[in-house]
């Protein structure tokens, strides 16, 4: 999948111009405007993938611990987390440096500990309570497996990661490589289906 551009949203640094604009979206039950620019994953709404997923971001004010957003784009699963559980401290990943620092103004303007970072910049021996990702299928499959792999292993033991794929994109084959053991040590299942999506959820054994 590419931007509205045409650019791959997997681009480190977007070739297109960094036109900001401003978005009027819901997260958390909350009407904000946030920024967004050219050359990222979606900048012109929420993805329809990460619309199924965000409702499954459940409120809570006493949850803590490091939560993750692979692929942040913009960042609306990133804040949506940290609208949602302030006491979390949310991590917000991402290959596009444009997109990291969208994350950043828009996290700052809402007064969210959200930590923007490029992959190789996150601590190594982190682990994470949840992970939440609307992965980017279109790197291909063993691109992709290997993103699961490094990441889907740091979860904290009875920690889950939601992914949300679309079904006609390999969802049910991403499934059954994970359920065969693509991803060590998890157990996987189809927590939801909505909108020609599938969720699937990995729980850290």
């Amino acid at each position: 999948m590419s931007t509205t551009d045409g650019e791959h949203y997997f681009t480190a640094r977007p070739a297109t111009a960094d036109e900001r604009r401003e978005l009027h979206v819901t997260l958390a039950e909350r009407e904000l405007v946030v920024t967004t620019a050219r050359g990222v994953f979606s900048g012109d709404r929420v993805d329809r993938g990460t619309g199924v997923l965000l409702p499954l971001v459940e409120p809570d004010d006493e949850a803590e611990g490091d939560v993750l957003d692979l692929g942040c784009g913009w960042g609306p699963i990133a804040l949506s987390l940290g609208l949602a559980q302030p006491k979390r401290t949310v991590w917000a990943v991402d290959v596009n440096e444009r997109a990291l620092d969208l994350v950043r103004r828009n996290a700052e303007a809402l007064r969210l500990d959200v930590r923007a970072a490029l992959p190789d910049d996150v601590p190594a021996d982190l682990r994470f309570a949840e992970i939440w990702s609307n992965p980017p299928i279109r790197v291909g499959k063993p691109a992709l497996h290997a993103l699961l792999q490094r990441w889907c292993t740091r979860l904290l033991p009875g920690g889950q990661a939601h992914l949300v794929v679309q079904k006609n994109l390999g969802a049910d084959s991403l499934h059954a490589w994970i359920a065969d053991g693509g991803v060590p040590d998890v157990d996987v299942e189809r927590t939801l289906t909505a909108r020609g999506f599938r969720v699937l959820t990995l729980t850290r054994r």
